[in-house]
């Protein structure tokens, strides 16, 4: 039996052929024998914002209650937004990933979070999602294309992008140096 990482970070490492996933940190909210499905925690989207967003979909407010970011969650499904959030936030929809983690992929949640009704103490909503087949994530960790790490609130949830891969791969106790595509490359 293989080893399912849901709830996992996958980090990207610098073999990454798919310029799409250069550098992401991604979170894993479901893998199974059927496939993997996962957000980038560490990429925004430069073409809408948060109140953007809710015009498309219709969603009445004056002022979002929240201003949250939007992430590129992958390339699969671009149109679809999904939130990530810490488990005190509960709808019939939600995936429960685990104790700590849900994924709710409905309107609903962007309305409560957009009027400041009840909502998710941390959340990062995303569009789109990165997906894999049956084993194709199984054979792209043994390939070393993805370095797998814990995942914890502060990497999943707060502001500072930019550090958040270089965080997970310090969580490890690695030498990101060792890392390094252009090692020996003085």
């Amino acid at each position: 039996a293989g080893t399912y990482l849901t709830g996992q970070l996958l980090l990207a490492m610098p073999a990454m052929s798919d310029s799409r996933f250069d550098g992401t940190v991604i979170y894993l909210c479901a893998h199974s024998p059927e496939g993997a499905l996962g957000l980038v925690v560490n990429r925004l989207v430069d073409h809408i914002n948060f109140p953007d967003l809710l015009d498309q979909l219709n969603i009445e407010t004056d002022t979002p209650a929240r201003q949250i970011r939007v992430h590129f969650g992958g390339p699969v499904e671009t149109g679809r937004g999904f939130v990530l959030h810490s488990a005190d936030y509960t709808q019939d929809s939600t995936l429960q990933v685990n104790d700590q983690i849900g994924l709710t992929a409905s309107v609903g949640i962007l309305e409560a979070i957009a009027q400041g009704d009840e909502t998710p103490r941390h959340s990062l909503l995303a569009l789109g999602y990165a997906g894999w087949g049956p084993g194709q994530l199984d054979h792209e960790v043994h390939a070393n294309v993805w370095l797998q790490a814990p995942a914890d609130d502060a990497i999943l949830f707060d502001a500072n992008i930019d550090s958040k891969w270089d965080r997970a791969v310090a969580s490890l106790g690695i030498d990101i140096s060792f890392l390094s595509s252009d090692a020996g490359h003085a």
